[in-house]
This record gives structure tokens, C-alpha cells and sequence, in this order.
């Protein structure tokens, strides 16, 4: 029979600060996917407004707006820029004394 291990070692948890940066990567990029999912859900939005079908516009326009009252405030300067990398004509407002909280734009 095999001598049994005077001592179990188990393994230290890292100290706090050590596991805020193990983490900091993943919730930096968690951050990056929320800002990057609401700028392609207000692009799809928009895509609907260039179908004829008035139905379909409405609906486009129903979405849009819903989507612009969901974003948070800290991320609308994020969504912003990546609105622009997709040609999208929405932009939102992102000062803190604006009460309604998000406006559209539309380019010519």
C-alpha cells in the first residue's frame, strides 16, 4: 500500500488585483461584442427602411427605435464609431444631459 501524502497541497487563489487582469482581457472583449452586436442590429434595422414594402418600414422603424432606447449610455460613443464603420446614418447623442437619450440622424 502506498504512503499516503503528509500534506494535501491545494492551490492558492490568486490574489484579488491578479484576477481583476487574468479577467480584464475577457470583459474587454465581452464590452467589445455588446458595442459591436448593437451597431449590427441598428445597421438591420436600417436595411428594412430600403424595402418597398410599407409594411416591412415600419417595422424597421418600430425596431430601430426600440433598439436606441435599449443601449446604454456608456456605450453609445462605442456604437457610434462602429455605425460608422458599417455606413450606418443612425448616430446617437452621447451626452449626459440629453433626456431622451438617443436621436437619429439621417445622411444624405
Amino acid at each position: 500500500m502506498a504512503a499516503l501524502p503528509r500534506k494535501i497541497h491545494r492551490l492558492r487563489k490568486p490574489a484579488q488585483h491578479q484576477a481583476v487582469q487574468i479577467d480584464l482581457p475577457r470583459m474587454r472583449l465581452q464590452a467589445w461584442q455588446r458595442v459591436r452586436t448593437w451597431a449590427r442590429l441598428i445597421r438591420e434595422a436600417e436595411q428594412l427602411w430600403h424595402v418597398d414594402v410599407r409594411e416591412l418600414k415600419r417595422l424597421g422603424a418600430l425596431e430601430l427605435s426600440q433598439l436606441l432606447g435599449e443601449i446604454p449610455p456608456s456605450q453609445r460613443l462605442r456604437v457610434n464609431r462602429w455605425l460608422k464603420g458599417y455606413a450606418a446614418s443612425t448616430r446617437l447623442h452621447c451626452s449626459d444631459e440629453e433626456s431622451s437619450g438617443a436621436e437619429t440622424h439621417r445622411g444624405g
